[in-house]
């Protein structure tokens, strides 16, 4: 498979006034799709009443999205670069939409948890298609800033997610998905008209099935091994036996990359370097992301005794400090390499969690013990994220952009179901009930530790490139 293609357009051409419409569209989607993880959040309490389920079962509302879109990236990466992005993005906003209306009216938990998965398959199909838009659209020289702006725009989303939903959770927990439709409707609607139909003119073969297959089976079991494991046991027969099936999956897969002449991911990625650093770098921060955000949430409604409406007011300024930040990064990166910006982040990040940690105490004070680990948290991932996310896709060849991007969100995906994992196995050892801080203290301990070894894996991106 050819690496270097220049990728066909068909339908919409795109002109010189077009790219900022494109943008803003291409955003939009990825905005509607990261609130409704952070709207989810604030509701984790409110659903799990109204179904009277336990923590380990409405943790399922979080991980069958993740698990689901995971396993699914970067099969559907592969594919909106063969047969057209504009396709690819149009139908999974519409399944997304009509999904989030479906778990609206879900009538038990199970449901809710069946309908978040198809909603993760929309995402699954817009996400990849939305990037390889930004990175094959838009000259070179604004495709850095173009996927700084998609990472800011979704980490906005989550600034303003927890106070929107906290909102909307007053009413009922429904309504939170509700809101997605109006959004949806709308881009749709515009990026029908406004999209270019861009494929890899090269790619006239249909993508490995059976490296397909191969890849959906292993992310399913690995994410399922992860969410599974505190109950079966780690040592369970059940547990080994799905992360076998995992290595088998992986193997199979390494295989059929190596030999098939139209492999889901062609294996010239990995020997770039920065591509493959960052890769790593971003698995590690979202399992700190992951993990943070659920466990803030659930101090504050748990010990703290805070209502959704007043837990989504105390989220906001965290996320607030992201596109603030990411503005910083942009300045910043002038004089500083990526990997030295990416690490200055990730150890803030590890700083917040640690004042998190030091402040925890059953009597809880906002203003002194949350907000200021808050606040850093904030800072780190404004400097930290948008500069991974676009130091590892930006120097694609433009016909693998989709596939790429892919993989860099199925690595962020992977991270948020092993941080929810890790977190619901802490929190559901022993003595939670009975001294909540020492056990949330033991979270942010973890949550700290795996944003400082993002900060050391931070250093194998390039620093050649600077934006």
């Amino acid at each position: 498979m050819a690496t270097q293609t220049t990728p066909s357009t068909e339908g919409v051409r795109p002109d010189p006034g077009r790219p900022s419409v494109i943008t803003f569209v291409v955003c939009s989607a990825a905005f509607v799709a990261m609130l409704d993880v952070f709207v989810v959040n604030v509701a984790f309490n409110d659903i799990g009443a109204d179904f009277d389920a336990p923590l380990a079962d409405l943790s399922w509302v979080l991980n069958a999205y993740a698990i689901v879109y995971a396993a699914l990236l970067v099969p559907a990466g592969r594919l909106a670069d063969r047969y057209g992005r504009k396709p690819a993005f149009l139908a999974g906003l519409a399944l997304f939409t009509v999904a989030s209306a479906a778990c609206s009216l879900a009538p038990q938990l199970w449901w809710l948890v069946f309908f978040r998965g198809v909603q993760a398959v929309g995402a699954a199909m817009l996400t990849p298609a939305s990037l390889g838009l930004l990175l094959t659209v838009l000259p070179t020289e604004r495709r850095a800033g173009a996927v700084r702006i998609w990472a800011t725009t979704s980490s906005f989303a989550a600034a303003v997610g927890p106070v929107v939903g906290g909102g909307l959770v007053e009413l009922s927990w429904r309504w939170v998905f509700l809101i997605n439709i109006p959004v949806g409707v709308a881009a749709f609607a515009v990026a029908h008209h406004v999209l270019p139909d861009l494929r890899d003119a090269s790619a006239v073969r249909m993508p490995d099935p059976l490296g397909t297959a191969a890849l959906v089976v292993a992310f399913g079991a690995v994410s399922l091994g992860l969410v599974k494991g505190q109950e079966w046991t780690w040592t369970g027969a059940a547990t080994v036996g799905t992360f076998a099936v995992a290595a088998v999956g992986i193997a199979v897969f390494v295989v059929r990359i190596l030999s098939h002449p139209a492999p889901v991911v062609d294996p010239a990625l990995f020997r770039t370097p920065t591509f493959v650093w960052a890769n790593i770098t971003v698995l590690m921060f979202c399992t700190a992301f992951g993990a943070v955000f659920p466990s803030v949430v659930l101090w504050l409604q748990g010990p703290g005794g805070y209502s959704t409406l007043v837990t989504g007011l105390a989220i906001a300024p965290g996320p607030l400090m992201v596109p603030l930040f990411a503005a910083v990064g942009r300045r910043l990166a002038t004089r500083l390499s990526a990997g030295a910006l990416v690490a200055a982040g990730n150890l803030l990040f590890a700083c917040g969690a640690l004042l998190l940690a030091a402040g925890a105490s059953p009597d809880t004070r906002y203003a002194t013990q949350i907000l200021p680990g808050w606040l850093v948290i904030g800072v780190g991932i404004g400097l930290a994220m948008p500069v991974m996310l676009s130091q590892a896709t930006v120097q694609l060849p433009a016909a693998q952009a989709a596939t790429g991007s892919a993989v860099v969100n199925t690595s962020r995906q992977l991270g948020y179901v092993l941080g929810v994992a890790i977190l619901v196995a802490v929190l559901g050892t022993a003595g939670t009930a009975h001294d909540p801080a020492h056990t949330f203290q033991h979270a942010w301990w973890f949550i700290a530790a795996t944003a400082a070894g993002s900060a050391a894996t931070a250093y194998g991106i390039t620093g050649r490139t600077r934006s």
